[in-house]
């Protein structure tokens, strides 16, 4: 993610010519459920990491803590079964919860989410004889994540009258069943930040590029200019006809995954210049399915101007000799 142009042999540093040129903004380039990709212009490579690192440690959600195993005999391992929870993504907006007191056995209504999970496996005495299917032949005999039911600490019905607190995703397959087998267990998610677990982080993915930038320093036309777009991703290179000739131009550089495909052919690669843009960071943030991407990056943000503040109160207290 914070590799520069100098770690790739045949790319040119676009830093000295566009060094703070434009003033620092934020451009929304595609935001959909789920995913967000937008750009960061005018900004240092460590405030753009710390910004990444941010999103992936320290931006707290819920999560499950502990699991009271009551019975599981299923073939997964009472270890294996809590971990396996412990990874499902709780729908459960963080900001309404406090973190819980380290050495507290007991969760409180305004710390904790219980889940219950009970569910036993039986046969299916209207399954046909011949028949050798599992989803035939027995009830419940797979145990999803849609499951897990939330069990109102307190007073938390009334705190929450409109909560839907549930697994992200109702299809998270937990273990397999047989008759006879079942599980019941109750979990305490608690509050929590990825620094700590990698099951508090509230993204999939979180990561930036610098913005491509390809000059051509001259006119390709013709078979030149087919073998060149091929040496590109799609949409990057595109060929018009000019005066009966195909030149090639730069359509969409921000399409460029950095291939150096160019550089294998004698005629072509004197003619594009490959660089990147030092001031421009184009961010793709997956979220797990928590909270919104966007209310990720403001979440994130917060936590940056908060870690700032505190460092200029650090100043400020240093005695001056």
């Amino acid at each position: 993610t914070t590799d520069f142009p100098g770690n790739y042999p045949g790319y040119e540093d676009a830093w000295d010519q566009r060094r703070f040129e434009e003033a620092f903004r934020v451009d929304i380039i595609r935001e959909e459920e789920g995913a967000l990709e937008f750009d960061m212009v005018g900004i240092d490579a460590a405030i753009a990491n710390a910004f990444r690192r941010i999103l992936l440690a320290e931006v707290p959600t819920m999560a499950v803590e502990k699991v009271f195993v009551y019975n599981n005999t299923s073939i997964v391992q009472d270890e294996i079964l809590a971990h396996r929870l412990g990874l499902i993504p709780i729908r459960a907006d963080p900001r309404l919860f406090e973190y819980r007191n380290q050495g507290d056995e007991e969760g409180t209504e305004i710390d904790t989410l219980q889940f219950q999970l009970k569910i036993k496996c039986s046969r299916n005495p209207q399954a046909a004889k011949e028949s050798s299917d599992p989803n035939e032949l027995y009830f419940n005999h797979k145990v999803y994540s849609k499951h897990m039911t939330w069990v109102p600490l307190g007073n938390q019905t009334d705190l929450f009258p409109d909560a839907d607190f549930r697994p992200v995703h109702d299809d998270i397959l937990i273990a397999l069943l047989r008759p006879g087998q079942e599980i019941d267990v109750l979990m305490h998610c608690v509050k929590g930040i990825g620094k700590d677990h990698a099951k508090f982080s509230p993204v999939a993915t979180a990561s930036y590029r610098l913005l491509p930038d390809i000059t051509l320093l001259q006119p390709i036309e013709d078979e030149a200019a087919e073998t060149l777009q091929k040496c590109f991703s799609p949409g990057v290179i595109e060929i018009q006809k000019i005066k009966g000739k195909k030149v090639a131009r730069v359509a969409n550089a921000r399409l460029d995954t950095f291939s150096r495909e160019v550089f294998r052919h004698e005629n072509l690669k004197n003619l594009v210049r490959l660089a990147r843009v030092r001031n421009h960071y184009i961010f793709s943030v997956e979220s797990t399915g928590i909270l919104p991407p966007d209310v990720l990056v403001s979440e994130a943000i917060k936590i940056l101007m908060g870690k700032c503040q505190r460092f200029l109160n650090e100043l400020d207290s240093v005695p001056l000799e």
